[in-house]
């Protein structure tokens, strides 16, 4: 079962994501980064293949798109806040990102 991470568990999980660009939601516990793209194509591509990750993981993001960016904010509602399954899916994001798939 997923839990909402403790304390002790929020600064190995969370301090590299700030280190790639990730931050936090203002008045929520969630993380949130822009991805920027050369253009449609290569963020709705991006955006799928992420989807996949999401889906296979049954943990999917908040997230938008417009042309060349990609908005992501990710949480665990059943938790009432971040969980180890944000941390896992924001690194996805970034190893998909920077084509380490």
């Amino acid at each position: 079962m997923t839990e909402k991470l403790s304390e002790a568990t929020r600064g190995p999980l969370l301090d590299p994501l700030f280190a790639a660009g990730w931050s936090m939601v203002e008045g929520r516990d969630a993380i949130t980064k822009v991805y920027l793209f050369a253009g449609f194509d290569e963020a709705f591509g991006w955006m799928t293949r992420a989807a996949i990750w999401a889906e296979k993981w049954n943990h999917h993001p908040e997230w938008r798109n417009i042309y060349n960016r990609v908005w992501v904010v990710l949480t665990t509602h059943d938790v009432g806040g971040l969980s180890a399954q944000d941390a896992k899916l924001a690194r996805k994001m970034d190893a998909l990102f920077g084509r380490g798939e």
